[in-house]
């Protein structure tokens, strides 16, 4: 009989517990290098080019994780996070795959390196983001 109420009583709360694990909903970390950044206007320069750059309005700062992928689908894997550098993993199905690593100088200076595969070819670039003004 008391083993009968004991297994009730344990029941009861392991209920109780899992009911309040699946209540909790699921948050996505904060990624602090790409909180940090000012938004606007940004040029990313590739190092070592003369070129002018490209220049994007930075509205959602989660695009320079993707910059060989920008219009794809992909899931992403956070590997760092740190105040001062992020790396993320991305998967785009048959589009492909990349590694970004953002290093924040400043809120309106970054250092990017991006690797991975774009339609079957290997990329990696190496890019400086400056934030140039408003949009």
């Amino acid at each position: 009989m008391k083993g009968m109420k004991l297994i009730k009583i344990i029941s009861a709360t392991a209920a109780l517990l899992s009911g309040f694990a699946i209540a909790a909903p699921a948050q996505t970390p904060s990624m602090a290098v790409l909180d940090g950044l000012t938004r606007g206007e940004w040029t990313l320069k590739e190092h070592g080019s003369r070129e002018a750059g490209q220049k994007v309005c930075l509205g959602n700062p989660e695009r320079l994780l993707q910059i060989e992928h920008a219009n794809a689908t992909c899931s992403r894997y956070v590997i760092e996070n740190s105040p001062r550098k992020l790396r993320v993993s991305y998967k785009c199905g048959r589009s492909g795959q990349g590694v970004t690593e953002i290093k924040l100088e400043s809120s309106s200076l970054v250092q990017i390196s991006s690797q991975g595969i774009r339609d079957n070819a290997p990329f990696s670039l190496h890019m400086e983001g400056r934030r140039t003004g408003g949009c």
